[in-house]
């Protein structure tokens, strides 16, 4: 995503998610197995978050209570193509 498509989102939008597996190889936030879904959205200025959560919760659970993801690492698994808008990350 560059910075001018991101800079065109509304805030508040969800610019994307997906599943990823809670291991090293996917995204490792907590001890056991199973899938994290994970959101990214844009916040009310001009930064932006990822949320996880068990692959069973709704986006929208995900969203307002979800983890925040705040390693680098995991951020570029879930969204590879966010290296343009990485300084606006909200940690």
């Amino acid at each position: 995503m560059t910075l001018e498509e991101f800079n065109q989102l509304p805030y508040g939008a969800i610019f994307g998610t997906g599943v990823l597996p809670n291991s090293p190889d996917g995204i490792f936030m907590t001890n056991g197995g199973g899938n994290l879904r994970w959101v990214a959205k844009k916040g009310g200025g001009d930064d932006w978050a990822i949320y996880c959560f068990w692959s069973l919760w709704a986006v929208e659970q995900i969203c307002e209570s979800g983890d925040k993801i705040t390693n680098e690492l995991n951020i570029l698994k879930c969204l590879p193509d966010a290296q343009e808008i990485l300084p606006l990350y909200r940690k």
